[in-house]
């Protein structure tokens, strides 16, 4: 719903009920991942999608139904060859559920607050049960850091475990599920929350300014990162060489420490090293693969790598802290220019991100990951 919200945030304000079809568990090969919405609303309007079309018909009718009658969530399920399915599969052959639910914005007054909170970029996760007893499905939360939760599960202990583990995804930055327990007295049957989750852009810090940093701000921007250029050549780092990204000028390695003691780097922080010169990289390199950002990558040669290498070791940094550098950084694309170059290097980008292998898709390789999405959390003894 969260990836709707600048849409949603309308209705709600306006007072239109909708419906959304939320994915919440994925097995196999599948287009949407959990999160992902079909959106139906009281004046007919249709936004998102949960398959890429293949069972998207269905679930619009079935949101349909809902508007018009019986407003209880309820649960429905697409496969291949599934019998519990409603005769409709995935042509992947994967299988999907997805919680249907009715919104009234009136009867729900964190709704507006969650949505605007979403729409305009702020941290916010809304926790619902997705699995578990007829009374607690659909039940929903709104958690933002640093704010009172919203809404209730139907009890305050629940309500606060929930929270806790929104929090931990939060601070991830990722959706997921969630799975408690009865052992701990937090609810009678076991459940299964689904935490949506919306958190600032990531980020891309780029060191260097030089040809191929502004195609790689230009694709970084593209895929939803939020763009930093650092150089401490005030002459190469301006904005008009760089439009797509936010320009510092400072020493690089000074910059990246201070984003770090301010708290502004997170593990999805991504660094790339474009300068080409040791000692704007040494002292960068040295920082960067001590702290705990998704992914540092170093531009150069095989020698220039090897030399980095040595005089990395040298600074005092373990084995360890080095298998995290990506040298010479990208994928094998045979690339040429800058822009090939840029794509190179966000392709590792993602597939480091997902878990993704590089290789051709043709040789056999799972096309479909959920590693984007933790592992369920478990409260229970």
């Amino acid at each position: 719903m969260l990836e709707l919200a600048a849409e949603l945030l309308d209705r709600a304000r306006r007072g239109v009920p909708f419906v959304t079809a939320t994915v919440t568990d994925v097995d196999g090969s599948a287009p949407r991942q959990p999160g992902s919405s079909l959106v139906v609303d009281a004046e007919g309007a249709v936004l998102g999608n949960v398959s890429g079309g293949c069972v998207d018909a269905a679930v619009h009718e079935a949101c349909q139904e809902m508007l018009a009658g019986n407003h209880r969530p309820r649960v429905l399920r697409f496969g291949y060859s599934d019998a519990d399915t409603i005769g409709v599969g995935l042509t992947c052959g994967g299988t999907i559920e997805l919680l249907l639910r009715h919104h009234d914005p009136a009867a729900e007054p964190w709704l507006e607050q969650a949505l605007a909170d979403a729409a305009a970029g702020r941290t916010v996760a809304v926790a619902t049960v997705v699995r578990g007893p007829d009374t607690h499905l659909g039940a929903a939360i709104v958690v933002r850091p640093g704010r009172p939760v919203m809404g209730t599960l139907g009890e305050g202990p629940l309500d606060r475990v929930a929270a806790t583990h929104a929090a931990e995804l939060l601070h991830a930055g990722r959706t997921g599920t969630v799975e408690i327990g009865v052992a701990d007295s937090y609810c009678r049957e076991p459940m299964t929350l689904l935490v949506e989750c919306n958190t600032p852009a990531p980020r891309v810090l780029v060191f260097g300014a030089i040809d191929h940093a502004a195609a790689l701000a230009r694709l970084g921007v593209f895929l939803g990162y939020r763009v930093t250029v650092c150089d401490a050549r005030a002459t190469f780092a301006t904005a008009e060489r760089f439009p797509d990204a936010e320009v510092v000028v400072e020493w690089p390695h000074r910059y990246l420490g201070s984003q770090a003691e301010a708290g502004l780097l997170d593990r999805r922080t991504v660094v790339c090293v474009l300068t080409h010169d040791p000692k704007f990289d040494l002292p960068l390199l040295t920082a960067a693969l001590r702290l705990p950002v998704a992914y540092v990558g170093a531009m150069g040669s095989r020698r220039t790598h090897d030399e980095r290498l040595e005089r990395l070791r040298e600074a005092g940094l373990s084995d360890h802290e080095l298998d995290r550098l990506h040298s010479p950084v990208g994928l094998d694309l045979g690339a040429r220019t800058p822009q090939e170059t840029a794509l190179s290097i966000a392709a590792e980008i993602v597939a480091n991100r997902h878990g993704g292998t590089g290789v051709p898709l043709s040789t056999g390789v799972p096309i479909h990951r959920d590693v984007s999405f933790p592992r369920p959390l478990t409260h229970s003894s």
